[in-house]
């Protein structure tokens, strides 16, 4: 390894350190499926705050918080049972573009995943194994799940990587259900899906810090950026590439881009 390369591997690592702790929790997204136990209720949890996460993350939380609330925080057995009324209960929920009509298309397309489709984990992880790439994960699960009648303007909220898109959302979520180590942050309850595969959940944080420490040169946040910043990062972890997230995330949050990169 290169001293220069050398030098920010132990940056990446420090900093992945200082983030990865379980007080990281607290003020994260993350905090609303840490609620539950259950793998299902996880899962739900993770995908609909994941789907919401764009903004500041209070507000984010606090809205994930509300639609958990809706659904008395059984998001599992909400999405089993729920009739029109109470889907009707989703009418006045709003976060940005996000909105009733979407949550219940969200709530209708993921219950038709669970009763034809084995679930969330089964729908990524058949995608995944069409040539072991999260690109073909992402692009199954968009194509299962618009499969249920919905209002066009919903497939916004669904990212479409083979549009170009980053897809950071999908791909924060698969991070919190794919990972696992022992702080206890990311949950690693899905196995059919290696860490190795993990990809970098690109936005403006990310992306500032990365191109800072010459990770980054693309200008984009897009798919192309996100196998550029990943593939860099394999070589300082091939085996758990998406650890790094909480390094580049957390020095971007807190505005921590003014390093060398030789």
């Amino acid at each position: 390894m290169k001293e220069t390369d050398s030098v920010l591997f132990e940056l990446l690592e420090d900093q992945y350190r200082r983030y990865n702790v379980p007080s990281y929790i607290d003020d994260d997204p993350i905090q609303v499926p840490h609620l539950f136990g259950r793998k299902e209720d996880i899962e739900i949890a993770s995908f609909l705050t994941a789907s919401i996460a764009w903004g500041q993350r209070k507000t984010i939380i606090k809205h994930a918080l509300e639609l958990m609330s809706l659904m008395d925080y059984q998001p599992y057995e909400f999405i089993r049972s729920a009739g029109m009324h109470d889907l009707a209960l989703f009418d006045r929920f709003v976060h940005r573009t996000f909105n009733g009509a979407d949550c219940r298309f969200f709530v209708e397309s993921l219950r038709h995943m669970y009763e034809y489709y084995g679930g969330l984990e089964a729908v990524f992880t058949k995608g995944f194994q069409r040539d072991s790439s999260i690109y073909s994960a992402l692009s199954y699960f968009r194509e299962v799940f618009l499969t249920t009648s919905h209002e066009h303007r919903s497939e916004k909220h669904v990212s479409s990587v083979q549009t170009g898109s980053a897809a950071k959302r999908l791909n924060m979520m698969l991070r919190w259900l794919v990972r696992r180590d022992a702080t206890g942050v990311d949950f690693g309850i899905w196995t059919g899906i290696p860490m190795s595969g993990l990809m970098i959940p690109l936005d403006v944080h990310v992306g500032k810090v990365a191109r800072s420490l010459g990770l980054l040169t693309r200008r984009q946040h897009d798919w192309k950026a996100v196998v550029e910043i990943t593939e860099k990062l394999r070589e300082f972890d091939p085996e758990d590439p998406g650890k790094y997230d909480y390094a580049l995330f957390g020095m971007g949050v807190n505005r921590e881009t003014n390093f060398a990169s030789g």
